[in-house]
């Protein structure tokens, strides 16, 4: 990450623990994450791997059971209840899978995405235009007056995507915001959302199992484990202009872990001591001859 660029997301070492009944559930281990403003980042991994919930962490709409997360100026373990209602209605937004956790079916497009900035006092005036504005950006202003019943899967996202901006906040955050979409239609939602990042300036966090997500991520995070494995990085190649080539990267946290990917594990047998050596183009792991 660029020094001069501002970090929006800064967590470090957090961990979340679900008590159930007398059994403790870890499903944060100490994860380590900066995200830079203005970054479209993917987050991906297996079902149980912690994504969802570093989400709802970072949406206020759970809170973490030790370490560190701060948004902007805000420290997010340190919130009273009335200080973390408005960061959820104005510096954060947040798109959910189904397009009815997003939309009001009474309301048509234009009124639902002025209903959040009427939630904090908006005037009538400056709420239709910008409202209208967002939904032109999203190409939606002919449908404007239109219902969700009367819009397809990917016109509801953006919808939704337009509502969530609608108070202009820095950060956007959705959760598997194609999981019930097409292909195609998925494809168009995650260019809207890029677009949205590059044109708007906008943060975008979007946690997801779709791999056509590096397409349009600016990085790909994978978690496994409750911890991040490995990042995918897109890079400019200087070869066509807009053309980019990715390059996946293991990650050491501040703490010094190492997350090795489980096939790796399983291909070597790779389990308790291994011997470390340090060399001019890298660092070798040995691992001990095992005994018959």
């Amino acid at each position: 990450m660029d020094g001069s660029t501002k970090t929006l997301i800064h967590c470090q070492d957090l961990f979340k623990i679900y008590k159930q009944a007398e059994l403790e559930v870890v499903v944060l281990r100490g994860l380590d994450l900066d995200v830079p403003a203005g970054e479209f980042l993917g987050i991906v991994g297996a079902s149980g791997s912690g994504k969802t919930t570093l989400l709802n962490i970072l949406a206020g709409l759970d809170t973490p059971s030790a370490g560190q997360v701060r948004v902007g100026g805000r420290d997010l373990l340190d919130m009273g209840e009335k200080e973390r209602v408005d960061y959820r209605r104005r510096e954060v937004g947040f798109v959910w899978q189904s397009p009815s956790r997003n939309l009001l079916g009474y309301l048509n497009a234009l009124e639902n995405v002025e209903m959040p900035m009427a939630v904090v006092g908006v005037g009538s005036s400056q709420r239709k235009q910008r409202a209208g504005e967002l939904l032109g950006i999203l190409g939606m202003a002919e449908k404007s007056r239109r219902t969700p019943s009367q819009l397809s899967g990917g016109e509801q996202q953006r919808v939704a995507i337009a509502t969530a901006l609608a108070n202009n906040p820095p950060l956007l955050l959705a959760d598997e915001p194609t999981g019930e979409l097409d292909t195609r239609t998925a494809d168009e939602v995650l260019g809207w959302l890029q677009k949205l990042c590059k044109t708007l300036g906008v943060t975008v966090v979007v946690v997801t199992h779709y791999q056509g997500i590096s397409r349009f991520a600016d990085r790909v995070v994978h978690m496994r484990d409750g911890r991040i494995e490995s990042e995918t990085v897109a890079e400019a190649t200087y070869q066509r202009e807009g053309q980019v080539q990715t390059e996946e990267y293991l990650v050491v946290d501040r703490a010094g872990r190492l997350q090795l990917p489980q096939e790796s594990l399983d291909h070597l047998g790779l389990e308790g001591r291994v011997q470390m050596e340090e060399q001019k183009d890298g660092v070798v792991l040995r691992i001990p001859r095992r005994k018959a």
